[in-house]
């Protein structure tokens, strides 16, 4: 059988006769979350159907995620990584993820649903915490002459109003949502990265350099992409990137179809660049 099996393959095109290794690859960059109705982040809705097609590439010998991100939304960041894990283990394929300039928070939740960690010595890891930040103007309004009307059922459900001053009993139920937001981060990061050193806090929010990290068992080495699936998989191996269709902004605006569509669109264009400053900021953050 097997030799018939040979013979049927010599009829077959050179590209189809030669069978070289594939390796997967899918980009994950940028803030994740919502960062804006023409700005989107990194999300499940965003990433599933890439994330899909990588698992099922015929040939696939493996997945790659090259993460550039330096974090956002918990719960966009947790639901990506169980699809990663999900898929992964339906499929009986390694994952490598490989950082490029950051994989912070949110991003290195992501890179943990990976089976290694690779990063350049000059990438940022880590961040592993949770942080809430925003604006007060609780004096602004009065200035203005404007008045503020808010009617509630619920003593919570204006809770951290930009526009009146701090409730220290908001902020205690902030401070135990992101405690519990925390422990599953610190849990998640446990369990996926058995090489974190005993009796070593790592979990307070800093950040590392990979070559930092790598003794810490926050990366497993130092490499890129090519180098190091080229030292796997040898030189022939085909590195086959699968991205996500999003088109640019015009086509995202003609995807919405309802007539005065563009016309909105154009008038939150501020809206937009400020989430662009705020997105640069969180790369900002990390030196980037």
């Amino acid at each position: 059988m097997s030799a018939l099996s040979e013979r049927l393959r010599a009829l077959l095109p050179g590209r189809l006769r030669n069978r070289r290794p594939r390796v997967a690859v899918v980009r994950l960059s940028g803030a994740i979350g919502a960062v804006s109705p023409l700005r989107p982040g990194l999300s499940i809705a965003g990433v599933a159907g890439s994330l899909e097609r990588a698992f099922t590439l015929p040939g696939v010998k493996a997945v790659a995620l090259v993460i550039n991100s330096p974090g956002g939304s918990p719960a966009q960041s947790h639901l990506i990584h169980r699809r990663i894990r999900a898929l992964a283990e339906e499929k009986s394929l390694p994952v490598v993820a490989f950082v490029e300039d950051v994989a912070a928070s949110g991003g290195y939740m992501i890179a943990c649903a990976a089976d290694e960690i690779v990063a350049d010595p000059t990438s940022i890891v880590g961040s592993i915490g949770v942080v809430s930040a925003g604006f007060g103007f609780p004096g602004l309004l009065e200035k203005l002459g404007i008045e503020r009307r808010v009617h509630t059922i619920g003593e919570a459900k204006a809770m951290l109003d930009p526009f009146r001053p701090e409730d220290p009993a908001d902020i205690e139920r902030l401070k135990r949502i992101q405690a519990d937001v925390q422990a599953l981060f610190t849990e998640l990061v446990s369990s996926r990265r058995k090489t974190l050193p005993v009796g070593e806090n790592l979990f307070t929010g800093a950040v590392w350099t990979g070559r930092q990290a790598l003794p810490l068992g926050l990366v497993d080495a130092l490499g890129d992409l090519r180098g190091t699936m080229r030292a796997r998989f040898g030189e022939k191996v085909e590195l086959v990137v699968v991205a996500e269709a999003r088109g640019g902004l015009i086509s995202r605006l003609l995807r919405r179809g309802a007539p005065g569509k563009i016309g909105e669109a154009a008038a939150s264009l501020p809206a937009e660049a400020m989430a662009a400053f705020e997105e640069r900021a969180a790369f900002a953050r990390y030196g980037l």
